[in-house]
């Protein structure tokens, strides 16, 4: 049977070795993706959003960044506690230095992102919760970064991540993306096991067509400087949620 994801101890998650594995570096997968998305977020006026929600977000920063530029309020939810407790910490105390390069890629293509790192992260408020909880219709944008595709093994689950991502948001509200594309069960560090459910710029066209218009998938190839994980790439989405914003 697919591994789903209630069967998951998420509050194991190993941030220290995910970040060591991705986030110590930049790497060029993620300046991709951070060019991507900063380019959609430049076509939106400065503190247009009131409020945008990081979904499943996990202890990668530099979405959280690259919001700032347009949004008033940003709810970071995550499900885990270990991940709970490396977003609180960096909010508390300062956020690793590591996460600079970061900071300072994202403002350079989007220089509305405040100028100091600590600034930016500062309209973040950090939610401990379960983002299949949220309800309709909260926020003006949602992003997302390689969440549904590792939330188990069974497509239809990946489908439900991504319809309660979608609904989250008001009609005409945005949508920003990031999925490893093909990824398969894989470890993270020397022993731990996580799932994966493969999609691919089909899968994800086919799942958001009916809840969204504008709808602009794209995808960028694996990257020779990160762990294998058996993916092959990433896919990468803009889109804008179907129905008529309220008035």
């Amino acid at each position: 049977m697919p591994i789903r994801n209630d069967d998951v101890d998420w509050d194991s998650w190993p941030v220290e070795d995910y970040l060591a594995e991705n986030y110590r570096a930049l790497h060029p997968c993620d300046a991709a993706v951070i060019a991507h998305h900063a380019a959609y977020y430049r076509t939106l006026p400065a503190g247009s959003v009131a409020r945008s929600v990081e979904f499943g977000a996990g202890p990668n920063l530099y979405p959280l960044l690259l919001a700032s530029a347009v949004t008033r309020r940003i709810d970071a939810v995550e499900a885990g506690a270990a991940n709970i407790a490396y977003l609180r910490r960096q909010l508390a105390q300062g956020p690793d230095g590591s996460w600079r390069v970061f900071h300072a890629l994202a403002r350079r293509l989007d220089p509305r992102i405040p100028a100091a790192l600590p600034a930016a992260l500062a309209r973040v408020r950090v939610v401990h919760g379960d983002v299949r909880a949220l309800p309709s219709r909260r926020y003006g944008l949602a992003s997302m970064h390689f969440v549904a595709e590792g939330a188990g093994e069974d497509f239809s689950e990946f489908a439900a991540f991504c319809g309660h991502f979608a609904r989250c948001v008001v009609p005409g509200g945005h949508l920003v993306a990031a999925f490893m594309e093909n990824l398969p069960t894989y470890r993270i560090g020397a022993a731990s096991r996580w799932p994966g459910c493969p999609v691919d710029p089909d899968a994800v066209r086919r799942v958001f067509a009916p809840l969204t218009e504008d709808l602009a998938v794209t995808r960028i190839d694996a990257d020779p400087t990160l762990p294998d994980y058996g993916d092959s790439g990433m896919v990468l989405l803009t889109a804008r949620r179907a129905g008529t914003p309220s008035r």
